[in-house]
């Protein structure tokens, strides 16, 4: 009866602002049919105190079930970096097919922060531009991406937007497809929490972002390598993924799942962290101990 319950209402309140004490990461119509069999929830042990992370955001859920097993300032906006190119990915993945070529603009090729050195004129797979994207968080990649999706970054930004719209991200907007600093960039770990989890259910985005290093060659035969900004990929709690992020006002931030090898998966993500790795660690760590599914 009470797992009948708990569907009934996670389906009815998925078009509802999220409330700050809500248990549950359920907040789009995408995860309605996994909802008609609503798989074990997580149990905590009471001996387990709560850990303390320095991160300004942070939120720790059961990738499965979406109950929130940690929070702090759940709700609160902030500047997020690059975790906005987990939506510039989703747009891509959800409207272009991977083995489209893309031809670098000037523009694209010229700009700034993290990225994998692009040529004006050379040309790239939608597949190998995402690959770039995800696991060396390449801004140049992801403006590339931007222009050819939609003609331009600004046509690009409002359909990320709208996305985050239809997936209930009520509090998170997007000024540009790489997340340098705007005020009108931002989210929160609530938010992100969805939106990760949305994104993980993509075979692409699972696939890839668990990879340390490789190389994506365009049409033209040049080579770039690709390294993984994610320094605890793999490790003891089997971590898979998915973004990092940094900037100034953002500060240090990660989106991160760890895998306890029974098939349960955490998601855990820290904004404005002092050490985005290690409060990644404690938080999943921790979320392992105390609750048991």
């Amino acid at each position: 009866m009470l797992r009948a319950f708990l569907a009934l209402s996670l389906i009815a309140n998925l078009n509802s602002a999220p409330e700050a004490d809500q248990e549950f990461i359920d907040s789009s119509k995408w995860q309605a049919a996994s909802l008609l069999s609503i798989p074990s929830v997580p149990i905590k042990d009471a001996s387990y105190v709560r850990p303390v992370i320095g991160a300004e955001g942070a939120i720790a859920v059961d990738l499965e079930t979406g109950e929130i097993l940690f929070s702090q300032n759940n709700h609160r906006s902030r500047s997020i970096a690059s975790l906005t190119k987990i939506m510039t990915a989703i747009v891509i993945l959800e409207e272009n097919n991977l083995d489209e070529i893309v031809t670098i603009s000037k523009k694209a090729s010229s700009e700034i922060g993290s990225q994998i050195y692009l040529k004006e004129g050379e040309q790239m797979t939608v597949r190998n531009l995402l690959t770039a994207l995800l696991i060396s968080s390449a801004n140049d990649s992801a403006y590339a991406l931007a222009e050819y999706n939609a003609g331009s970054v600004e046509n690009f930004v409002a359909k990320m937007n709208k996305k985050a719209k239809l997936l209930g991200l009520y509090n998170t907007s997007f000024a540009n497809p790489v997340g340098l600093d705007d005020s009108k960039n931002y989210s929160t770990p609530y938010d992100l929490a969805i939106l990760g989890r949305y994104a993980y259910r993509k075979p692409f985005v699972a696939e890839t972002v668990g990879i340390k290093e490789t190389t994506v060659s365009s049409i033209n035969g040049l080579k770039h390598t690709v390294v993984s900004t994610n320094k605890i990929l793999g490790g003891y709690l089997n971590i898979e993924g998915i973004k990092t992020g940094k900037t100034e006002d953002a500060g240090l931030c990660l989106m991160a799942i760890g895998n306890n090898g029974d098939g349960r998966k955490v998601l855990a993500i820290v904004l404005d962290s002092p050490d985005r790795f290690k409060e990644t660690k404690i938080l999943l760590d921790w979320a392992f101990r105390a609750y048991k599914w």
